[in-house]
């Protein structure tokens, strides 16, 4: 597989989020999902929908969201509009949250290396594509999130996110948490549930990673610890996993005194191995070009 181009800036601003967009050279078609985090109750690191009005517009597009599986202000569909109202989401965008009325869309993983299916909102149909805006951070349990997150855990359902979680032992909130699988058995159904939405959208979507508020903790923590990094840049690829991967690379490149400390957090949790798993499903590839764009 020939290299996959990973566009870089160092500016971070609404408006470079647009020119990484452009970089990439396509115009998603249709009606345009537009993944991003919500942020929960409490945290602070989460990129504000300010930031990211201007791209939004630019693909006429709609914040899509799915509810949680741990308890907190996202975990049902009344109280996710709340925060969504009260985080401002909700305010300048339409906002759709695909699983607020089920039954779930299935996605089949013939290939999967964990769970051979995927429980994502149903309201997924509505879309012909989708922009993937990740705030690309540490995570408590991947290790890091980036795109690859987004695509997974990001997109399923209450119930897709208890069988990721479980390695397709549970999909109940209620016990997915006594079903936990080791480590990598976590990060391969989360490659194998990315793989499953890469391939529903067949080619029609776009990755920008921000990679600003560097705490070694996701957005869904509401008690999270602030950033141990200074902001690097804004990337943009059509390939998922050579956008994360080029992510870690500058975390590791880095000389940064909060370095150690992030890099420590991803390897705790092995999060390389989401991107080795994706790729071996053919998400994408690990090799790729850096592009940097003044």
């Amino acid at each position: 597989m020939e290299k996959a181009k990973v566009y870089f800036t160092k500016d971070i601003t609404p408006n470079a989020v647009v020119r990484m967009y452009e970089a990439l050279g396509v115009n998603l078609p249709g009606k345009v999902a537009v993944k991003v985090h919500s942020g929960e109750q409490g945290n602070q690191n989460y990129l504000r929908p300010e930031f990211m009005m201007e791209m939004v517009n630019r693909v006429n597009g709609t914040i899509v969201e799915c509810n949680t599986a741990y308890d907190g202000s996202r975990n049902n569909s009344e109280k996710h509009k709340i925060l969504l109202k009260n985080h401002g989401w909700s305010d300048v965008f339409l906002v759709d949250l695909l699983d607020e009325d089920g039954p779930d869309k299935v996605l089949s993983i013939e290939n999967g290396r964990v769970i051979k299916e995927n429980y994502v909102g149903k309201n997924i149909e509505n879309y012909d594509s989708m922009l993937v805006l990740s705030h690309f951070k540490g995570h408590p349990m991947g290790g890091y999130g980036g795109a690859l997150k987004q695509l997974s855990i990001g997109v399923a359902s209450t119930i897709g996110k208890c069988y990721i979680h479980s390695a397709g032992a549970s999909k109940d909130q209620n016990n997915m948490w006594n079903h936990l699988p080791k480590q990598d058995r976590f990060l391969e159904a989360m490659a194998d549930a990315a793989s499953s939405v890469v391939k529903y959208f067949k080619g029609n979507m776009a990755f920008v990673n921000i990679m600003c508020n560097l705490s070694v903790d996701c957005d869904c923590c509401a008690v999270a610890e602030d950033p141990c990094m200074q902001d690097i840049g804004i990337l943009s690829s059509l390939d998922p996993v050579a956008l994360d991967q080029a992510c870690i690379d500058l975390i590791y490149k880095s000389s940064d005194k909060g370095r150690d400390h992030f890099v420590e957090r991803v390897e705790k949790q092995h999060g390389i191995h989401t991107i080795e798993a994706a790729e071996s499903l053919g998400c994408g590839t690990r090799e790729y070009e850096l592009i940097e764009i003044s």
